[in-house]
């Protein structure tokens, strides 16, 4: 096996690979033991275990994806569980709770299981607490929805648990030894912390978007977010309702910092501090009567659990062996149209690409009965880490982090483009060298997973009769070229929710100071600029700190109104300004093809007429006749130059001036271009800093200043360079230099 990566990113990454192995977390054996007697009733309901499986953060995460994958819905009625449970079929609730698994205390690992009831008292203390919360707050929160949030909350520190167990005990004791707060421990030890592994978990399992954001947000200034985001209100109600339950001392939750006050919260949320004790006299009364139903003081939890686990075994037995059976007949019987849909429908925006390779391998082992398959992806983020997803014989799955190949291409150059089916053995001995498994290099096919003409990864597979290549091989092409197509949408998708929760942190009050960039590290360019855009972030956010206290959504006097009306304009001012930092920090690699010169300009013509209104621009195009083409991507450079042709009408003070562009060859290697206007001009110390983000020559406030930086940013990328000469009163020169090959 490789070394593993010892970066941050790479370390996060381990750890989220390892936490999305995850089908379901586990609940403990008196939980078990509860319900196991009631499912073996020969006339057995769904509302017989109702209870217990709404106080169960297991058996509630496990019951929420099985009602997504139902399709179950309440057009006109609140969340509930219990109505849901009413709607599923009993025998599908029923093989649901038997697929969770029972936390494994046979090792008599006291302290573990010590702190595994701890973590799930704490999560029902959270849950009875926001709906105590909600109903005060009512009708603007839905009671049962925020029982549900509270008590998931902590999904990732469950997981965390149940995967890395070693792992999580050393956070809780540094925490408690050094009395810090449970996620910066889990940064610094993990790269990544348990609000983000609970939010990738609940994505996957398809919970409601309300509990997502209650998961991913609740240690996040959720004052300011739910401004601008409503739906994520539910969070503030969570995260009052962990200070309280830290507050009470119930149950435990990893975190040994002192809690929020939870005076502050309360008042945003429009409850008053006789509610606020009311409530805290309250939540150990109610959390108890949930320790109850779960049976978290049961004696002998573990032998009751056993006596009942197999008598439940010998009778589901039979029923399982005919629901193999009948699933086989249905694979069998599927048709490669079924087996692609199917492949689809199981996909949605935020699933994350490993998750569609392995999804896709297993099918594709399946459909095809071959051997062993490995697919494994190329990340544009992170190209000298690629990840990959074996699967052995029945299915059996493993995601693992390999290193990208030394010397050679991760993707062959015979596949890189276009397809074709190889002969593996002679093309990717450095990925059979870092799998932990053994292929049958005489039968392993390699096929590309091709997108827009581009493979994002590869398939490697035993076929196991020679035949199959050209039988299969159309099917074989349609296939991965679905696969590349999805899996290029699933990068861009993970890209932005990259981008998402970078901006929720920026919101965030930050607890420590932030490592300062090196003066040499490619990210100073970045630095520079955040620094350039402090003028802009600094009103408003003095706004939002000055007002935020008087939110108040059943406010009726007009200037307090006025108020909050000018809190969410300088809001939505500093999400632009962010976006535009993201974007110029992190944009898209680009992807060069052969582009028509001239119809790259008049593309660029029409998104200026849009970017500026204007509609009939005074624009005159020469292009030389031995210029046709450029290699670049069409869509950055035409963003590109729209940025300085708007740059350009915004110099004319008066009415709309000429402006003029014209492109000639430059030593059959380049093609240059150039762009001039007879507008105001710019004055030297202007034009060297005219593409320094943020830098804007008019008053604050009025533009951002990202137009020419982005500009010379996209062009340098694709290998191009801009130069700018003006003269004040006299116009200026844009000379744009780009690749012909």
């Amino acid at each position: 096996m490789p070394d593993k990566p010892s970066n941050t990113t790479a370390s996060a990454h381990q750890v989220e690979l390892a936490i999305r192995q995850l089908d379901s977390l586990s609940t403990l054996p008196s939980v078990a033991a509860q319900f196991f007697s009631k499912l073996l009733q020969p006339q057995f309901s769904p509302s017989a275990i109702a209870d217990i499986i709404e106080s169960d953060p297991a058996l509630t995460a496990k019951i929420l994806s099985l009602i997504h994958q139902q399709g179950v819905s309440f057009p006109d009625e609140k969340f509930s569980l219990r109505r849901a449970l009413d709607k599923l079929a009993a025998h599908l609730v029923r093989d649901a709770v038997l697929s969770v698994k029972v936390f494994r205390t046979f090792d008599h690992d006291n302290d573990r299981i010590l702190l595994r009831k701890g973590l799930i008292q704490h999560a029902l203390a959270v849950a009875c607490c926001a709906k105590d919360i909600a109903e005060i707050i009512s009708p603007q929160m839905d009671l049962q929805l925020a029982f549900s949030a509270g008590l998931l909350h902590d999904i990732g520190k469950l997981a965390l648990e149940e995967a890395m167990p070693k792992s999580l005990a050393r956070i809780v004791e540094e925490a408690k030894s050094t009395k810090a707060g449970a996620c910066a421990i889990e940064q610094k030890q993990l790269g990544t912390d348990h609000t983000i592994l609970g939010k990738r978990l609940a994505q996957k399992w398809h919970l409601p978007n309300q509990i997502t954001l209650a998961i991913w947000l609740h240690h996040s200034d959720t004052g300011i977010i739910s401004q601008n985001m409503p739906e994520a209100r539910i969070a503030q109600v969570v995260q009052l309702a962990d200070s309280v339950a830290r507050e009470c001392g119930i149950g435990q939750s990893g975190s040994y910092d002192s809690p929020e006050p939870a005076e502050k919260t309360a008042q945003s949320l429009a409850i008053t501090p006789e509610q606020l004790g009311q409530i805290r006299r309250k939540l150990p009364e109610t959390a108890g009567q949930k320790f109850k139903v779960l049976g978290l003081d049961l004696p002998n939890a573990v032998a009751s659990y056993c006596d009942v686990a197999h008598t439940a075994a010998a009778q589901l037995a039979q029923d399982n062996t005919k629901l193999s059976l009948e699933n086989r007949k249905l694979q069998t019987a599927s048709s490669h149209l079924d087996s692609t849909t199917e492949f689809l429908l199981s996909i949605n925006s935020t699933t994350l690409p490993i998750d569609i390779a392995e999804n896709f391998a297993v099918r594709w082992q399946k459909f095809y009965q071959t051997g062993m398959v490995c697919v494994y992806l190329v990340p544009p983020a992170r190209p000298q880490f690629l990840e990959a997803v074996v699967v052995e014989n029945l299915a059996q799955t493993k995601t693992v982090i390999l290193n990208a190949p030394v010397g050679t291409a991760a993707i062959p150059e015979a596949i890189a483009n276009s397809f074709a089916i190889l002969d593996a053995h002679d093309y990717i001995d450095w990925l059979f060298e870092q799998l932990d498994v053994d292929f049958d290099l005489k039968q392993t096919k390699l096929a590309p997973l091709l997108a827009n003409g581009k493979a994002v990864g590869a398939i490697a597979f035993e076929l196991r009769y020679p035949g199959d290549v050209e039988l299969f091989e159309e099917k074989f092409r349609i296939a991965t070229s679905i696969a590349g197509a999805v899996l290029d949408m699933a990068f861009t998708s993970a890209n932005q929710q990259h981008f998402a929760e970078q901006f929720a942190r920026l919101l965030t009050k930050p607890k420590e100071a932030q490592p300062r960039i090196a003066a040499d590290s490619p990210l100073n360019a970045l630095a520079e600029m955040a620094a350039g855009a402090a003028h802009e972030l600094n009103n408003p956010l003095s706004v939002i700190s000055g007002r935020a206290q008087l939110l108040d959504e059943a406010e009726t006097d007009p200037e307090k109104k006025r108020i909050l009306k000018q809190i969410q304009e300088n809001t939505g001012e500093i999400s632009a300004v962010i976006e535009d930092l993201m974007s110029f920090a992190h944009p898209p690699e680009p992807r060069p093809a052969e582009t028509n010169i001239k119809q790259m300009l008049d593309e660029a013509v029409q998104l200026t007429s849009q970017k500026t209104g204007v509609e009939h621009i005074n624009i005159q195009i020469e292009v030389a006749e031995d210029v046709k083409s450029v290699f670049v991507d069409s869509g950055q450079i035409v963003s590109a130059i729209a940025n300085v042709l708007s740059n350009a009408i915004e110099s004319y003070t008066g009415s709309l001036g000429p402006i003029k562009v014209t492109t000639t060859a430059e030593g059959g290697n380049f093609v240059k271009l150039q762009i001039n206007d007879l507008g105001c001009g710019m004055d030297a110390e202007t034009v060297q800093k005219a593409t320094q983000p943020l830098f804007s020559a008019k008053p604050a406030g009025r533009k951002r200043g990202m137009g020419l930086a982005h500009a010379a940013r996209l062009i340098q990328l694709n290998k191009g360079t801009l130069e700018i000469t003006s003269e004040l009163g006299k116009g200026t020169t844009v000379t744009i230099h780009l690749p012909c090959k």
